[in-house]
């Protein structure tokens, strides 16, 4: 099993995307790389701790590689886009993968130089860190779109192919 901490602008949409694809085992919303410890839903909006929504999740990588993960996460979110997914706009909505090792990080750095050569250089804001913290977020927010299915999102869910889906 492999993790991974990933920012896509609201969490809701980037984990109802991955919870649904072959190969991640699990997923859990919460706040990323912030600077307070256990932060509130509403003391993350404030923008004054610094932390991302973000997703963690397990995934077997037999099953997804971190290629296709990361093939995954690019084409849900805008990676030009700076504080802002959709219709959400703020420091909690930037883009970013938070890693567990250095091998990680520059993994992701390199998928990411490469993202940039095929789209004729255009550079990325996609942040790429050593995560340093994750707090869960409050239950009502895990599951959410599961849970309110007429829920606002961001991300088109049908971008994943039936044969991509578990």
């Amino acid at each position: 099993m492999s993790k991974i901490v990933l920012a896509g602008g609201c969490f809701w949409g980037v984990e109802a995307y991955f919870s649904n694809l072959k190969g991640v085992t699990k997923t859990i919303v919460g706040y990323a790389n912030g600077t307070k410890e256990n932060p509130t839903y509403k003391e993350v909006c404030s923008g004054l701790y610094g932390f991302a929504e973000a997703i963690y999740l397990e995934y077997d990588n037999k099953v997804l590689t971190a290629d296709k993960l990361l093939e995954h996460y690019f084409r849900i979110i805008n990676p030009y886009l700076l504080n802002k997914q959709g219709n959400d706009v703020g420091l909690q909505y930037r883009t970013g993968i938070y890693c567990f090792t250095l091998e990680q990080r520059q993994y992701a750095r390199l998928f990411i130089i490469n993202y940039e050569k095929i789209n004729q250089n255009k550079k990325t804001v996609v942040e790429v860190e050593m995560l340093t913290n994750f707090y869960n977020a409050e239950e009502y927010h895990q599951e959410y779109l599961k849970k309110n299915p007429e829920g606002y999102c961001h991300i088109d869910l049908g971008l994943l192919s039936k044969d991509e889906r578990k």
